[in-house]
C-alpha cells in the first residue's frame, strides 16, 4: 500500500520521467474535482486534496528514502502531485483545459530547473519537508507565470 501511495498509484514507476508521470495524478485530481463538484466547492476541495497529499508526502518520505536508499527518490512522486495542485488552487481563470495544460507544463519546467529558493530548499533541506517544499515553490512560480501570461494577454481566455 505504501508503494502504491508513494508512487502516485504507480505512475512514478513508469519508465522515463517519473516526476512527469506522477504530476499527472495531480492533473487527474484537478480534473475530477472540477467536473464532479459545484463551483463553490472547488477551491476547498483542491485545498483539501493538497493538504492530504502534503500530509502523505511527509508521512511516507522516511519510508521512501529508506526503501529506495536515496535522499529524494525519483520514484517517490507525491511531491510532484502536491506541487501541481498549487497551480489550480492559486490560478482559477480561463478554461480548465488551459489551466491543466499550462499548469502542468510550467510546473514541470520550474520543478526541473529549480529557480531559487527552490534550488536551495532542494539542496539544504532533507526529509519529507525538503522533498516537498521545492515542489510547492515550483507550483507557486507556475501560477505566477500564468498570471503574467493572463496580464499580457498571451493566453486566450485565461
Amino acid at each position: 500500500m505504501r508503494l502504491l501511495m508513494a508512487t502516485a498509484l504507480g505512475l512514478g514507476l513508469l519508465p522515463g520521467a517519473p516526476g512527469t508521470w506522477g504530476t499527472l495524478l495531480g492533473v487527474l485530481i484537478h480534473f475530477f474535482v472540477i467536473v464532479s463538484l459545484p463551483v463553490e466547492y472547488i477551491s476547498g476541495a483542491l485545498a483539501l486534496a493538497l493538504l492530504m497529499v502534503c500530509a502523505g508526502n511527509i508521512a511516507l518520505a522516511p519510508w521512501a528514502m529508506e526503501y529506495w536508499k536515496a535522499k529524494d527518490p525519483s520514484r517517490f512522486v507525491l511531491d510532484e502531485v502536491a506541487g501541481y495542485l498549487v497551480v489550480p488552487l492559486l490560478f482559477r481563470h480561463g478554461e480548465a483545459w488551459q489551466v491543466m495544460l499550462w499548469g502542468f507544463l510550467l510546473f514541470r519546467l520550474f520543478d526541473i530547473i529549480k529557480i531559487p529558493p527552490a534550488r536551495q530548499i532542494d539542496r539544504m533541506m532533507s526529509g519529507g519537508w525538503g522533498i516537498l517544499l521545492d515542489d510547492l515553490v515550483s507550483g507557486l512560480y507556475a501560477a505566477l507565470v500564468m498570471y503574467a501570461f493572463r496580464w499580457m494577454g498571451a493566453l486566450a481566455g485565461v
